[in-house]
């Protein structure tokens, strides 16, 4: 016996290294149809390791405190060696973690991995999506530009609209009666300390559900059904080392993209940073539009698109709050024959287009100014997406679909 095994001998007598690999990756056995959808659940653990060094990078040179975290961010990109490339790296990322995240979750809803038995894996992956908005925005107020100042200072006030509680609710996030040092210096510890361990344990236990009933696939088949003589699924093989390779080759793509737009356009046009943003907060000058970043966007042209009542507000944060809540509720709500969209019939498909329409045209709508137009047709995408939840028992249990096959078509 080597030396190395010796030692892998003892670690494993104490803890259980060999056992996890084994459990988790060597012996972890993912059905042998995965196709480029299945890129990026990994690529958005990717960009979470990325964005938790980079931050950490970050944080050595920034300054919490409202007179000193704009010049505190100059700094970064002036003085400090590389600052410029971290500080690109870290924006960059919030948005990329942002479109792996929904073209992962848009692959859910194509392959029905939210249905049986994974429905724990979903509501797991919901409270991540929950979570890494919130880090966003605790993260946007950090440059104390005028967009953060000004946006920041919107969406808290939106807590204000809530009956009875709002005033001393909107008080106790900001710590303060405006935004103001107390706001940041709170968003600050909540963006660099507590979140990021929030996020770090919901990922942990989203991948441990994953692993106890193993993974979906395009088509929508448990591939545990059909082992062989040993237990082994016949349409499975091990995730190290075929999909571990495999990724690699989604990492490599992805890493060009990002590349690509960290050092060519990291602003991308004002989308990823905003030119206002580059300007210090002034809290006596209001921006002529405030809008917060692309990820958000939907959500906000929901709150518009529902008119005041009684000069409140209130009706349009329940249904940017439902907006979202719904979305926990997508396993009990789809009453489909079958899970992959593969042989799902024409009512899904049409609603799902439908749906991923809205949910854009709703982004593009909450980046612009609102306009009796603009209101108009958001007023009707956000009919569309709620419709999308809320009919889905009906049109998923009505809907003509194909029948599955017996093992998994490639």
């Amino acid at each position: 016996m080597s030396a190395l095994q010796k030692m892998m001998g003892w670690v494993d007598d104490r803890f259980p290294l060999t056992a996890t690999y084994k459990a988790h990756l060597s012996e972890y056995y993912a059905p042998k149809n995965f196709n480029f959808w299945y890129f990026f659940g990994s690529l958005a653990l990717l960009v979470l390791v990325m964005q938790i060094v980079t931050g950490i990078f970050l944080t050595m040179n920034y300054k919490p405190d409202s007179g000193l975290a704009f010049a505190s961010v100059e700094y970064i990109m002036r003085d400090v060696d590389w600052g410029w490339l971290i500080r690109y790296m870290h924006s960059t990322g919030a948005s990329m973690f942002f479109v792996v995240v929904y073209l992962h979750m848009f692959r859910g809803l194509m392959y029905g991995s939210y249905r049986k038995p994974r429905e724990l894996i979903w509501i797991f992956g919901v409270l991540i999506y929950l979570a890494l908005m919130a880090e966003a925005f605790l993260g946007y107020l950090l440059p104390w530009g005028q967009m953060s100042y000004w946006g920041a200072q919107v969406i808290v006030n939106l807590f204000s609209a809530v009956p009875f509680i709002g005033n001393d609710l909107s008080i106790w996030i900001r710590g303060d009666y405006v935004i103001s040092d107390a706001t940041l210096n709170r968003f600050f510890a909540f963006h660099v300390i507590a979140l990021p361990l929030v996020l770090i344990a919901l990922v942990a236990v989203h991948l441990v559900a994953l692993h106890e009933v193993g993974s979906n696939n395009p088509d929508g088949i448990e591939i545990k059904k059909k082992k062989d003589a040993n237990g082994i699924p016949l349409d499975g093989i091990p995730f190290h080392p075929y999909y571990t390779v495999k990724d690699i080759v989604g990492v490599i793509v992805f890493l060009m993209v990002f590349s690509a737009i960290v050092f060519f356009g990291p602003t991308m046009g004002g989308y990823f940073l905003e030119s206002n943003n580059f300007i210090p907060a002034d809290p006596l000058k209001t921006p002529p539009h405030i809008a917060p970043l692309w990820y958000f966007t939907p959500f906000y042209a929901i709150l518009r698109a529902v008119p005041p009542m009684f000069g409140s507000q209130f009706p349009g944060v329940v249904a940017m709050g439902m907006s979202i809540v719904l979305i926990f509720f997508l396993p009990w709500l789809d009453r489909g024959k079958v899970k992959s969209i593969r042989y799902r019939g024409p009512i899904y498909k049409i609603m799902l287009a439908l749906f991923i329409v809205s949910f854009v045209g709703l982004g593009y709508l909450g980046l612009l100014p609102p306009s009796p137009v603009a209101t108009i047709i958001a007023q009707t995408f956000s009919v569309i997406y709620f419709l999308f939840f809320l009919l889905m028992p009906w049109y998923t249990s009505i809907d003509k679909t194909k029948p599955e096959p017996e093992r998994v078509t490639g």
